[in-house]
This record gives C-alpha cells, structure tokens and sequence, in this order.
C-alpha cells in the first residue's frame, strides 16, 4: 500500500528552513531543488510556489506539475525534497520538465554517494 499523502508532504515553515540551510541545493532551468536526507525513511515533497509565479491560478498549476513528477520519478527513501520553481516551468512542455527533474534526482543522488 502507498504512503498517505500528508506523510510525504513538507508542510511546516521549520521544516522548509531545515532544508534550505542544511540540504544541498541544486539550479535548474525550470526550478531550484533543495535536497536533504533525511532518517524517516520516506521521501517528503516541498513546493514554494512564491507570487513571482503570478497569481493563485499560476502557482496552483506550478504545484500540481511538481507534484506529478514527483509522483512518476520517486527518489530514494530518506530525502526532503523542496522545489521553488520558476516561472519557465509553466510554459515548458511535461516531457522536457521530467528530464529537467531526473537531472536534479541524478545531481542529488551523486553528491550522496561522494559523501559517503
């Protein structure tokens, strides 16, 4: 059975800080990603979806684009994930979104490695 959804969801501001000051961050032409590992043993979804979007249609949008991606790529389990994105990922088509994305899951799970 799945997760429920509240479990792996970023919600409270603690937590997003912990992840900008502690996690790695990786830049993207769509979004910046903020990863951190963490020992829950799920990966957990943040989105900041600021006004720079534009307005609530436009960051509605913006979140559930990054919520499906995350739902079709899975990272490994352990990570806080957080992604700011920008306002390119509204005009950009899904296919070219899902390789911008692996290569943030890819960057991240390099750096994972290297400091092992």
């Amino acid at each position: 059975m799945a997760e429920p959804r509240a479990a792996t969801r970023i919600r409270r501001r603690a937590e997003f800080q912990r992840v900008y000051e502690s996690g790695t961050r990786s830049h993207g032409r769509f979004s910046t990603v903020f990863f951190l590992p963490n020992t829950l043993g799920v990966t957990r979804l943040g989105i900041a979806a600021t006004r720079k979007l534009g307005g609530a249609v436009q960051r509605n949008r913006a979140k559930r684009l990054v919520r499906e991606l995350f739902r079709r790529h899975p990272a490994t389990a352990g990570f806080d994930i957080v992604v700011i994105p920008r306002l390119e990922l509204l005009k950009a088509s899904f296919a070219s979104l899902e390789a911008d994305y692996r290569s943030h899951l890819d960057r991240a799970l390099r750096r994972r490695r290297a400091a092992r």
